[in-house]
Order: structure tokens, then sequence, then C-alpha cells
């Protein structure tokens, strides 16, 4: 290659990178600044979970004027009172403390003929039967305080499995199916479910208090990586320039 064509490669890629340059550092630069956002709107909705969580409980009419009015119910802390139909529970493949088993969602008819479906908490997965825990299937009218929870429009994932109905394994929180595969009216269900808080029951199962808020919160690493790859790639672009320069 002539000096006449070296250098003609040279001022090609000199005016290439005088183009892409800018833009990749506008792109890096928008994703950084989009990632703060996502921090502030993060811990926007953290403070906002732990206000709800933590502030008294509130009764079940007041979580359906509240969903009528458009306000969040998840996490916000309920009272409710009722008797379990333990021979409708539903089971929810879980793990909690590091052992595998199920989480305990049982109907709780209500006063007024209604139901709620309650996560009453965790058993290990060799007392799934309830005949093995018939001490924590407590009878008569109970009131049971703990945080309210959305119910899930759709499956959170193709890669979760279809909910197993006929062996009683529910791999997602699908409230309308939990429902109708024991036979529960769709017109006198609540349209959300319960967590139990950890209050103790006799023989210690289910274990309530499963409720995990730790929501993920990972923004402020991704800006420092959007900015810092923007801050590298003005270092490169500016010793480049410099090497030229001197050449």
């Amino acid at each position: 290659m002539n000096e006449a064509d070296h250098e003609g490669r040279r001022t090609w890629r000199f005016w290439a990178a005088l183009v892409l340059v800018p833009v990749a550092l506008v792109i890096l630069l928008s994703l950084g600044t989009w990632q703060v956002n996502r921090l502030h709107w993060k811990e926007s909705l953290l403070a906002d979970i732990q206000e709800r969580s933590n502030a008294a409980p509130v009764d079940v009419a007041a979580l359906e004027r509240l969903m009528a009015e458009g306000e969040a119910i998840d996490y916000r802390h309920a009272t409710v009172a009722g008797r379990y139909l333990h021979d409708k529970e539903r089971h929810f493949l879980a793990t909690f403390g590091g052992q595998s088993g199920f989480y305990i969602y049982t109907p709780l008819e209500l006063e007024d003929g209604r139901y709620l479906l309650v996560n009453r908490g965790f058993v290990p997965y060799d007392r799934k039967d309830p005949a093995s825990r018939g001490e924590g299937q407590i009878e008569g009218l109970q009131t049971v305080i703990g945080l309210a929870r959305a119910e899930l429009t759709e499956k959170p994932s193709s890669l979760v499995p279809d909910n197993d109905e006929a062996a009683n394994i529910f791999y997602w929180k699908d409230l309308s199916r939990m429902a109708a595969s024991v036979d529960l009216p769709a017109d006198r269900l609540l349209p959300f479910f319960l967590d139990a808080d950890s209050t103790p029951v006799a023989g210690g199962l289910p274990k309530g208090g499963v409720t995990q808020i730790d929501l993920a919160n990972n923004h402020m690493q991704y800006a420092i990586t959007w900015y810092g790859l923007a801050v590298a790639l003005v270092a490169v672009t500016v010793a480049g320039l410099f090497r030229r320069k001197t050449r």
C-alpha cells in the first residue's frame, strides 16, 4: 500500500470516528440518564411500599375502595375476619428459608358470604398433605392480619410451567383458576390475595410472614456503568486525536 492510500484510509477513519463517536456518546449518556430516572422511580416505589406495609391495617371495604379509586393495594397492611375452608386449600410451589415446599393458599369465607384467598404461609415439601399438619387447620371465626397482594393478570414468564390443577401444584398465582379449581363462585371472590403475617399457629405450620418486599434496585450500578463507558469513549477518542496530531 502506497503512502497516499495509507493516508486516505487514515482520513476515512478519522471522519467516520468524527460521526460515530458523538452518536455513541449520546446513546451512552441517554442510557445512563434513563437508569438515573429509573433509580428515582424505584426508590419512590420502595418508600411507598414501606409506608403501605407499616401503616395501620385497613379492612376489606377500604381495600375495595382504594381499588375503585385506582390506588395500589399491593403490600398494603390489612385485616379480615372469616372461616377457613381447609378442604379447598391450594398449594403454590415455593422456597423459603432455604427449604423447598409450598405456600398454602386457603379460601377464607367472610361473614358476608364472599371469599378471599389467604396465603397462610410455608410448609416443607413433605408436609404438603394437610393430614400431616392437622393442628394448623384451625377452625371457627379467625381474624387474619397481613399484606394485601394484587392478582396477576398473566403468567410472569414463558419459562414458568403451567399450573397442574389436578395435582394441586401451582407455579404462578392465577387467582381465578385457584378459585375455580375448588368451585368458588367467581362473583363472590375478592380480586386480590392476603399474605398472612407471622402470627404462629398450632403445630407451627403453615409458617406465616413469607412476603418478600426486597425489590431489586441495581439502577445506580447500571447508571455508573453507562456513564463510565461514556467517559472511557471520550478518553480513547481524545487520545486518538492527540496521536494523530503528533504524527
